[in-house]
């Protein structure tokens, strides 16, 4: 067993050398041309707003309805494409019955020589993906929860209700060169649950209504492996600070430059036990190499998040920690935001790594009166595996089922969780896809990325499309 860890590891930092190596034998294979003159591209200036209907799909959230609205002001235009100030609003409700209402404002120029960003957001999720712990070594059964399968039970079997309140405040101050600090504070507050299946049966005619029986959350809860101190969620305080180098050059559709975050976050614990204060540590390296003048751009993210202090509850370790959040939520490992393809939260555990590769390809380039316009392609590569697991003990958990659960067929524990060597928990999760994008005036980018994973065990089917604000990295 231990031989085969040592060789996933191996393999997965083999996976990440590559996607750091590749760009330099790119940048050294480029021939020194000399460069045609640029049209001078149209300046924005003052203010610009807009409305839209936020309108969006997620291949594990459902169809997204509702409205946004972004308001900039660029100034003078003298810093364009970035802007001074940045006002967001969103409200919006999934047909898989998750919402989605808030606030963001951006700048670099409230407070001089500093970024602010705040984030006001309430995010409930009455059907929210629970697939267990350690990735692999939980069994994923799709034949469970769809109705396509005979063996069906529910399609609310992986499902837990999340109702999560986050207050955000972040900020930057320059140290020098391309060198700067950052520094937190903020509140995180979770309501964890059974779903409500009154809720979700009301209005639907009998065969179409979810049967009431226990899904893994209620099992997990049963069984010992979730406690009774994190099964139904807290309010988390935290702190954090850390160091950036960003010589990027550009927030957003960036064509060159490098990007490396490390930080700390402290989350306190307010009602809960004191073994669930805890330390996290998150890394982030992210590379833009333009390929073909500003057409072709190769780029790559390499992220890690490590719970050093403490224990982490289950919902924070679904919760990848970021410097300035531009999403609204990035949840880890799995999903449109972190390993595309693979299932919300297929992968939980205490500490995990990720890689992100693609091709950036503008194929359009045009004007609509002042606005500009252009549409690109993204094949990509993402990757995510475990580093740090959370320890199930087979002889703990049967216990726990014979005194909590004395119904429960012993014989088909193997169904839901696989112990010893065949458990695979450091058994990198791949997924590759294609990523097609509109972007308006170097800031407003709608992305539209389809994505499958290259084993089943992370989701069974391909209709995995995620149509999103901004690139994923």
């Amino acid at each position: 067993m231990y031989l085969k860890k040592q060789v996933m590891k191996k393999s997965f930092l083999l996976f990440i050398c590559c996607c750091i190596l590749t760009p330099f034998f790119l940048m050294a294979g480029e021939q020194k041309e000399k460069k045609p003159k640029k049209e001078k591209p149209e300046i924005r200036k003052g203010w610009t707003f807009g409305i839209l209907p936020s309108v969006a799909y997620d291949a594990d959230k459902g169809f997204q309805y509702g409205v946004l609205a972004n308001v900039y002001n660029f100034g003078d235009g003298s810093i364009y494409p970035e802007y001074f100030h940045s006002f967001y609003v969103e409200a919006a409700y999934t047909t898989k019955r998750s919402g989605l209402f808030r606030f963001a404002y951006d700048s670099k120029y409230l407070i001089p020589n500093h970024r602010l960003k705040i984030d006001l957001s309430y995010l409930p999720d009455a059907l929210c993906d629970f697939y267990g712990f350690n990735g692999y070594q939980t069994v994923y059964n799709a034949e469970w929860c769809k109705k396509k399968y005979d063996g069906y039970l529910s399609r609310a079997f992986y499902k837990s209700q999340r109702d999560l309140l986050r207050v955000a405040v972040d900020m930057d101050g320059h140290i020098g060169n391309n060198w700067y600090w950052n520094a937190g504070i903020g509140m995180l507050g979770y309501q964890i649950g059974s779903v409500n299946l009154d809720m979700i049966n009301r209005n639907k005619k009998p065969e179409n209504m979810l049967p009431y029986m226990d899904g893994l959350y209620e099992k997990y809860v049963k069984w010992g492996i979730l406690s009774e101190a994190e099964a139904n969620g807290g309010w988390h305080p935290y702190l954090r600070g850390g160091i950036t180098f960003d010589n990027r050059d550009r927030q957003q559709n960036t064509h060159k430059g490098m990007n490396a975050e490390f930080f700390w976050t402290y989350n306190a614990a307010f009602g809960q036990d004191k073994a669930y204060n805890n330390l996290m540590f998150n890394a982030s390296f992210r590379h833009f190499v333009p390929v073909y003048k500003d057409r072709i751009v190769f780029a790559y993210r390499l992220g890690a998040q490590m719970t050093v202090a403490g224990t982490s509850p289950f919902y924070l370790n679904n919760y990848y920690n970021n410097l300035f959040i531009q999403r609204v939520l990035y949840e880890g490992l799995g999903g449109g935001n972190t390993v595309r393809g693979v299932l919300r939260n297929r992968i939980t555990a205490p500490g995990y790594a990720f890689a992100n590769v693609e091709f950036r390809f503008i194929v359009a380039q045009f004007h609509v009166k002042k606005e500009r316009f252009a549409i690109g392609l993204n094949p990509f590569v993402d990757a995510g595996m475990v580093l740090q697991s959370y320890r199930l003990d087979k002889r703990t958990v049967i216990n726990n089922i014979q005194q909590n659960d004395p119904t429960f067929n012993l014989n088909e524990l193997d169904h839901y969780i696989v112990f010893g060597d065949d458990a695979q928990v450091y058994r990198p999760h791949i997924s590759g896809g294609l990523g097609l994008k509109f972007m308006m005036n170097d800031n407003f980018v709608l992305s539209v990325d389809w994505a499958g994973p290259f084993n089943k065990r992370d989701n069974d089917g391909l209709a995995n499309i995620y149509v999103k604000m901004g690139y994923m990295f």
